[in-house]
């Protein structure tokens, strides 16, 4: 029995853990101190690396990540994943960059219809919640870097 929920009452980190598929995202949200800010009233475009794709970095990065002391670099990592506002994956795609809340621009590019941010492809566009809307991605991006 396949049962959807109704994502559209949740804000966009409780929509992305009953998603199922972002729960290391919400992990690094957490640890980097910034639930309340995804909590609150946005409204925010969340990009979310899935599960899948945090197993595509480094092996250890996310335990290093996770420490206490690297709890302002975590932030920076999750920061660089969001921009402000309400933004479907069609507005996005006529975009040649992102701003992001951590203030540093992530590369747009729309190639054949698919919408990539700094090499990160949709895979999962629109996510709707209360306060925002999530894009779920294939690739965690580093700001500052390629990985």
């Amino acid at each position: 029995m396949n049962t959807q929920v109704n994502t559209t009452a949740l804000n966009v980190l409780d929509t992305a853990a009953a998603n199922g598929s972002f729960k290391t995202f919400g992990i690094a949200v957490e640890k980097a101190g910034l639930s309340e800010t995804l909590r609150g009233p946005g409204p925010f475009t969340v990009f979310a690396p899935t599960d899948e794709a945090f197993k595509n970095l480094p092996a250890g990065r996310m335990d290093t990540l996770f420490k206490p002391e690297n709890k302002a670099e975590l932030a920076s990592l999750v920061n660089y994943h969001v921009v402000n506002g309400r933004k479907t994956a069609e507005e996005i795609g006529k975009w040649e960059k992102a701003k992001t809340v951590g203030g540093q621009s992530a590369p747009i590019l729309l190639k054949e219809g698919k919408v990539s941010i700094d090499g990160a492809q949709v895979t999962s566009a629109d996510i709707a919640s209360s306060n925002g809307v999530i894009h779920g991605i294939d690739k965690v991006n580093i700001p500052g870097k390629a990985l």
